[in-house]
């Protein structure tokens, strides 16, 4: 029985580390991401070195990630012109779905797509597992933070953009 007890707590210790390390973190260069837009090109991430970015995961599915875009169509209007942009990844395997929550929602930032869902390359690469996940990324393309919303994403754009 003892046995048994240590293979398994060996076990979870290893899939803990092994979860925790695929997560980004704070200081890590951000991951490419090179997906393609509505019309069919293909926007990098890193095409927007030297803003800040908010790296938005999302779907049209997911009801919080809708009500999340009204609060970021606010913050975008306010710091766009200051040299912030939002790169939004959708995971939405029906294209006509997302173009239309794109157009419901009014997003005017740049938007992608991978169909997939959990299993997309970029869900993976990203380790996500939750809608809507953020992580806000520096003018180097540098992580900062994650899931900042509202009034403390805000307050990091001010302090980043605002002299």
């Amino acid at each position: 029985m003892v046995y048994w007890k240590k293979i398994f707590s060996s076990f979870i210790i290893l899939f803990i580390t092994v979860v925790a390390a695929a997560q980004p973190k704070q200081g890590d260069q951000a991951s490419e991401i090179a997906l393609p837009s509505a019309k069919g090109d293909t926007i990098k991430l890193s095409s927007l070195k030297g803003k800040v970015v908010l790296l938005d995961f999302w779907a049209s599915w997911c009801g919080p990630c809708r009500t999340a875009n009204k609060g970021l169509a606010k913050i975008y209007d306010k710091f766009r012109d200051k040299g912030f942009e939002i790169y939004s990844v959708s995971f939405d395997d029906n294209k006509e779905d997302w173009i239309k929550a794109i157009k419901q929602d009014k997003i005017k930032w740049l938007q992608v797509n991978e169909p997939g869902k959990w299993d997309a390359k970029t869900a993976v690469d990203w380790d996500i597992y939750a809608l809507p996940t953020t992580f806000l990324i520096d003018k180097d393309g540098l992580l900062l933070a994650m899931d900042l919303e509202g009034k403390a994403l805000e307050k990091a754009l001010k302090d980043l953009l605002e002299d």
